[in-house]
């Protein structure tokens, strides 16, 4: 006898909602750009380096490491590539999937953005690290004869965590989810994923060489980023995979395998 046929395929759904999504962007941009601004004042106290043997043993080996310029310019291409990259995949959206789709995506990644600057600046703010640069300047002026070295600057206690990291494995990890959701069976999603977390660790890993961050900085950065990137799409589905109560295994079962996209207002 045979078998009885799987019914279809449920179809992947993003959807948007005026007034969810416009407080969530209010919320996390307003944020972002008022500590942006509040930042770039200096009006925050900069906590002052501690003894280098209170760093953590993967800290502290980063301590001794000279600082390479070079990888500071190419962690500021990994962010703006990101970045770019974020402005120009819901357009690429549009023409593959429709104008809706295109317009889903595009407030997904600016919520994505949004959410992750906003979090970057209130964590940075919140801990205060010193950055690896600001113990070696403590340590030039102590060699120079100064008793009691004092950093002035806010931006060398804006260590914890790594922006770049947290917004390029957003972006990467946003994208992913997409590409997975939109055209799976496909070569795009590995692509993507491979493209995605190549950016991430090369930015991630030039922040400590190029002396701006300690590898704690960029591994909680990635994280918490890549949590965002996730997240965030996820919340804006809308199908029968995403209300599943349990999933028994890595993937969702046939039944409910993601073959298809589809976007909707």
């Amino acid at each position: 006898m045979p078998r009885p046929a799987l019914p279809p395929p449920a179809k992947v759904r993003f959807v948007a909602d005026p007034v969810s999504d416009g407080a969530v962007l209010s919320f996390a941009l307003g944020t972002a750009a008022l500590s942006e601004l509040i930042i770039g004042t200096g009006e925050i106290t900069p906590q002052q380096p501690n003894l280098d043997a209170n760093l953590l043993p993967i800290d502290h080996e980063a301590q001794e490491l000279t600082p390479k310029p070079t990888w500071k310019t190419i962690t500021n291409v990994g962010l703006f590539s990101a970045i770019g990259f974020a402005l120009a995949d819901p357009v690429l959206s549009g023409f593959r999937d429709g104008t809706q789709a295109g317009i889903v995506d595009a407030v997904i990644y600016s919520e994505t953005l949004a959410i992750t600057w906003n979090l970057t600046n209130l964590t940075k703010i919140a801990f205060r690290r010193p950055r690896p640069s600001a113990y070696k300047e403590a340590q030039r002026l102590k060699d120079a004869g100064d008793e009691d070295p004092r950093i002035d600057t806010t931006n060398s206690a804006l260590s914890f965590f790594s922006g770049h990291a947290a917004i390029t494995a957003s972006v990467a990890s946003t994208a992913t989810y997409l590409a997975f959701s939109r055209a799976p069976g496909t070569p795009r999603p590995w692509i993507t994923l491979g493209a995605g977390a190549l950016v991430t660790v090369l930015t991630a890993y030039g922040r400590v060489q190029a002396g701006d961050h300690f590898p704690t900085d960029v591994i909680a950065g990635a994280m918490a980023g890549a949590g965002i990137g996730v997240l965030v799409p996820h919340l804006h589905r809308s199908d029968e995979v995403k209300r599943r109560p349990v999933w028994i295994g890595f993937l969702p079962t046939r039944d409910s395998a993601v073959v298809t996209a589809n976007a909707l207002l």
